[in-house]
């Protein structure tokens, strides 16, 4: 028989209560619908990470275009993860519309 290493990682959010478990080798992430982000779509950490995950609400004037909003209407621009190492960011960029005439 050959032994198969199944790489495990721990997965928790640091705004709620969620905690996964992946088994994949490639290197990869996860996100979820944080609760504790008003339903935002957030990064999870490996578990045991001390870190602030916090979402960064839009500053500027939205007008009519199509932005990311949190549970409660606010316009939301990024979400940030502030490790002792460093940050991430997860930019929620408004969408393009266009209209045809004829």
């Amino acid at each position: 028989m050959i032994p198969l290493l199944v790489a495990e990682q721990r997965w928790s959010c640091p705004n709620c209560d969620l905690t996964e478990v992946t088994h994949e080798a490639e290197p990869h992430s996860r996100f979820h619908a944080c609760r504790g982000l008003r339903g935002l779509t957030a990064p999870m950490v490996p578990d045991g990470t001390r870190c602030k995950v916090e979402a960064v609400e839009r500053e500027d004037y939205v007008g009519k275009e199509m932005v990311q909003t949190d549970g409660e209407g606010r316009p939301v621009m990024s979400v940030v993860t502030t490790r002792d190492n460093g940050q991430d960011c997860t930019v929620y960029a408004p969408c393009a519309t266009a209209r045809a005439e004829r």
